[in-house]
C-alpha cells in the first residue's frame, strides 16, 4: 500500500504540535510491513530534523505565491521564474521567520478559498503536484494534514480517484480567531467538503465532539487514534542540582499561556515559597511573538528575577534533551482549549510530570498517562498553588513522572499507533467506505 501525506509546514521556527504529529504518523506507518509512505510539504519548508525522517524537500503551493495571488491581481498569472523565486527555500524560510504563520488577520478570504478548493489552488500547481504524486505510481491513500486544506480532497479525488484521509486537530485555533461572518462560513464550508473525505482521524474524544459540534457532520467515519511518541528517544538524565525547576515547552506566545506561567513563577518567587526556583523555556517563536516575549522578559527583570530564567535557543535534539534534564515539572497553561497537547507526552516520556488546566483534552490525556495533575478554575492563582503542591510533594512528583514514562512507553507507543493507523487505512482501501 502506498500512502502520501500532504503536510502544511510551519517553517521550523517554533515547536508546532501538528507538524510533529504528522511526522509521527509518517514514522509510525513506516513500521508496518507492506506499506510505503512519503510526506510532501505545503506552504513552507520542513526544518532540517524533519528532512531526515523522510519529509520531501519539494514545497508545493508556496506560502508567498499563494498570498500574493490572493492579495495582488497582478500576480494571479505569475510568470514561472517568479514562482520559482518566491517558492525557493531561502525565501520561504525567511517568510517563516518574519511572519506569524498562525495569524488569521488578512487571510480570511484565502482561508475560505482553500477550504472550498475552487480557484485557491492554481491549475498549473495542481498539475505539478499530481505529476509528482504519480511519478512512481498512483498512491492508494492521500492523507491531508488538516481540514483547512480539505478543498484539496475534491480536486485530488477528481483527478486521481484515490482514498482521502484527513487529520483533525486544532483547526478551531485558526478559524475561531477570524471575525464573522468568516468564522461561520469556514465551518459551513468544511461541513460541505467533508463528503469528499473517506475517513477522518483525530487523537482525542474531546476534539471529535468539538469538530462535530462546529460542523454538524455525523461523525460516522471518524476514528480516534491517540498520538504517541517514541519514548526510547527520551533518555532520563539525572538532574544536576537540587534546586526546583519549572519548564515550559511549546511555542512561546500568549495563546499557549506563557505569560500565565511567568506570572505564576513570579508569584512563587516573590512569595518566598520556592526561593531557589528557576524557569526554563523552550519551543521557539515567530516574528509576531517578539513583542509579547519582550514584555514578559521586562516583567521578569522588573522583579529582579532575570538570573532565574533560561531560554533555550533550540527545541530539538540535544537542546531538547538538555531542557528536560534540567526541570522537575512542566506546564503549558494554554488559554484556548487544546485538542491534544503532544508536549505532555514529550514531558512524560522524559519522566517529567505536568501541571495543566482541566480544559480541552488535557484530562483525557492525563487519564491515559497518569503523568500529571490538572487544576480548576483556570487562573494564575490556582496554577501557582498547584505547582507549589507538586514541588512540595517529592513522593507524588516522582510517582507521576514514573507513571508518565511507563504509560507513554507502553500504552502510547509508536507500535500501538502504527497498528491503529494501518487498521484504518486497510479498512478504507478494502471495504471502500
Amino acid at each position: 500500500m502506498k500512502i502520501v501525506y500532504l503536510i502544511t509546514g510551519s517553517g521550523g521556527s517554533f515547536y508546532c504540535g501538528n507538524c510533529y504529529r504528522d511526522m509521527i504518523y509518517l514514522k509510525a506507518i513506516r513500521k508496518v510491513p507492506g506499506i510505503t509512505a512519503t510526506a510532501i510539504p505545503l506552504y513552507l519548508p520542513p526544518d532540517d530534523t524533519n528532512i531526515e525522517t523522510g519529509l520531501d524537500t519539494h514545497v508545493f503551493f508556496g506560502a508567498i505565491t499563494m498570498y500574493l495571488r490572493e492579495k495582488v491581481p497582478f500576480f494571479r498569472n505569475m510568470p514561472v521564474f517568479l514562482d520559482k523565486f518566491f517558492d525557493s527555500a531561502p525565501m520561504l524560510k525567511m517568510a517563516a521567520r518574519r511572519a506569524g504563520t498562525t495569524r488569521t488577520e488578512g487571510l480570511e478570504d484565502m482561508t475560505l478559498s482553500m477550504i472550498k478548493g475552487e480557484n485557491a489552488f492554481p491549475e498549473k500547481e495542481l498539475q505539478r503536484l499530481i505529476k509528482y504524486l504519480t511519478k512512481d505510481g498512483k498512491p492508494d491513500i492521500i492523507h491531508l494534514s488538516n481540514a483547512l486544506i480539505i478543498g484539496l480532497a475534491r480536486q485530488l479525488k477528481k483527478r486521481l480517484d484515490v482514498k482521502i484521509v484527513c487529520s483533525l486537530l486544532n483547526e478551531d485555533d485558526w478559524i475561531d480567531e477570524m471575525v464573522e461572518p468568516y468564522q461561520s462560513k469556514a465551518w459551513k464550508l468544511i461541513s460541505q467538503e467533508a463528503v469528499n473525505v473517506d475517513t477522518f482521524i483525530t487523537p482525542s474524544k474531546y476534539y471529535k465532539e468539538l469538530f462535530i459540534s462546529k460542523t454538524g457532520v455525523s461523525g460516522v467515519n471518524f476514528h480516534i487514534i491517540p498520538l504517541a511518541i517514541d519514548a526510547g528517544d527520551s533518555n532520563i538524565i539525572q538532574k544536576k542540582d537540587n534546586y526546583p525547576a519549572l519548564g515550559y515547552f511549546c511555542r512561546i506566545n500568549s495563546q499557549n499561556g506563557f505569560d500565565k506561567l511567568v506570572d505564576a513563577f513570579i508569584e512563587l518567587k516573590t512569595g518566598n515559597c520556592l526561593p531557589g526556583l528557576t524557569l526554563h523555556v523552550s519551543g521557539g517563536y515567530t516574528g509576531d511573538d517578539k513583542s509579547f516575549i519582550a514584555e514578559q522578559i521586562k516583567k521578569i527583570k522588573t522583579h529582579g528575577l532575570k538570573s532565574f530564567i533560561r531560554i533555550y535557543p533550540e527545541f530539538q535534539g540535544n537542546s531538547k534533551q538538555e531542557f528536560f534534564s534540567n526541570i522537575d515539572i512542566m506546564s503549558v497553561p494554554v488559554r484556548k482549549h487544546d485538542g491534544y497537547g503532544l508536549y505532555i507526552l514529550e514531558a512524560n516520556a522524559a519522566g517529567i510530570p505536568v501541571v495543566q488546566p482541566a480544559t480541552g483534552a488535557f484530562p483525557e490525556i492525563l487519564e491515559m498517562t497518569m503523568g500529571g495533575i490538572t487544576y480548576s478554575p483556570d487562573t494564575v492563582t490556582e496554577l501557582s498553588a498547584s505547582l507549589l503542591r507538586l514541588f512540595k510533594d517529592n513522593s507524588l512528583r516522582a510517582q507521576l513522572g514514573s507513571n508518565g514514562r511507563e504509560k507513554v512507553n507502553n500504552e502510547l507507543s509508536l507500535d500501538k499507533m502504527s497498528d491503529g493507523l494501518s487498521k484504518v487505512y486497510n479498512l478504507i482501501t478494502k471495504i471502500g467506505i
